[in-house]
């Protein structure tokens, strides 16, 4: 969304028969958005706007007495100092459809309000996430989780052919435990991960955003990545869009730098190499395997040079080197 249009739908914000509306979700209610293959994300209400915040942290509604950019202003210091009730004045209901194992990534969110599809009550839902033979994810090897690359189409080719037959296998015994009669909270013990369940999931704002700062970024599963930006890019930027701005800018696309990170990055840039090498050596960032020679591995090291070099755009010898040795 551009600015001017940003602008025109925070002006369009109005009270109607006593609520304060978003025209920008108006629109998107009860819209479903499709999100892999089968799954989707809907908007079913919500409570408040951009401008809820503002009179939240005003304590007085005062609407039409401030110019916009003060408005602006006032939700980028709440973000930027981290102010979170005015925030929590928002709220949004989504109903969603979601594979079960990154449902239990989801549900981890204890912030939430959350009903859902209950397969004791009802028939399990008919449909499963299935994978193309190109979509195979290879584990990474830089920690214990998490996918990098991918496998081969033809070995690829055989897994979805096994994958087909497993969905096709679990779902023929399920039914048929159903049809002899056997109680459906046990019928369903074998259903893979994949079935998709659905859920009604509310959520205040200021806490929806701690689950896109999470869920959105690339070392996010992949699935569930899908679900959070759409819900990120396509919903909440049409709610609240100078809250997703500030969102953007003092969260998601924000540097968190330690009180040691901070230090480091001084002596890298007043160029003192000698002093740099001593503090990596004195962390225990440069020590090497007795039996390999290279490097150890070490987590806040490579995710501090990251930093540097990916945010800041520096690069230098000793990094360089500990690449080298890894």
């Amino acid at each position: 969304m551009s600015r001017e249009d940003r602008d025109k739908n925070q002006r369009s914000e109005r009270p109607q028969e006593g609520r304060t509306i978003s025209d920008g979700l108006e629109r998107l209610l009860g819209t479903s958005m499709p999100v892999l293959t089968g799954g989707f994300v809907r908007v079913v209400d919500y409570m408040g706007n951009d401008a809820s915040v503002i009179q939240a942290a005003r304590v007085s509604y005062g609407q039409g007495t401030r110019a916009l950019h003060e408005d602006r202003g006032l939700i980028r210091y709440l973000m930027r100092h981290h102010h979170t009730t005015p925030f929590e004045m928002c709220e949004i209901k989504l109903h969603v459809r979601v594979p079960m194992d990154t449902w239990r990534q989801w549900i981890r969110h204890r912030t939430a309000n959350v009903n859902e599809y209950s397969t004791r009550y009802s028939i399990a839902i008919d449909e499963a996430l299935s994978t193309q033979p190109n979509e195979w994810r290879l584990q990474t090897k830089k920690s214990k989780q998490g996918s990098h690359g991918f496998l081969d189409n033809s070995s690829g080719q055989i897994l979805t052919e096994d994958e087909t037959a497993l969905l096709k296998a679990a779902r023929s015994a399920y039914e048929k435990r159903l049809s002899l009669g056997v109680a459906r909270e046990q019928a369903r013990k074998d259903l893979p991960l994949s079935t998709f369940t659905e859920a009604y999931w509310k959520i205040d704002l200021w806490n929806l955003f701690h689950f896109l700062e999470l869920r959105m970024r690339g070392d996010a599963q992949e699935e569930i990545r899908q679900y959070a930006t759409t819900i990120g890019k396509a919903i909440v930027a049409e709610w609240v869009p100078l809250c997703w701005e500030a969102f953007l800018d003092y969260r998601f696309h924000a540097v968190l730098l330690s009180a040691l990170e901070a230090d480091l990055l001084k002596t890298i840039l007043r160029q003192d190499e000698p002093r740099l090498h001593e503090t990596f050596r004195s962390l225990g960032w440069l020590e090497k395997d007795e039996t390999t020679g290279k490097i150890k591995k070490h987590r806040e090291r490579d995710e501090f040079i990251s930093k540097v070099q990916k945010q800041f755009g520096v690069s230098i010898g000793l990094f360089d080197q500990i690449e080298a040795m890894k």
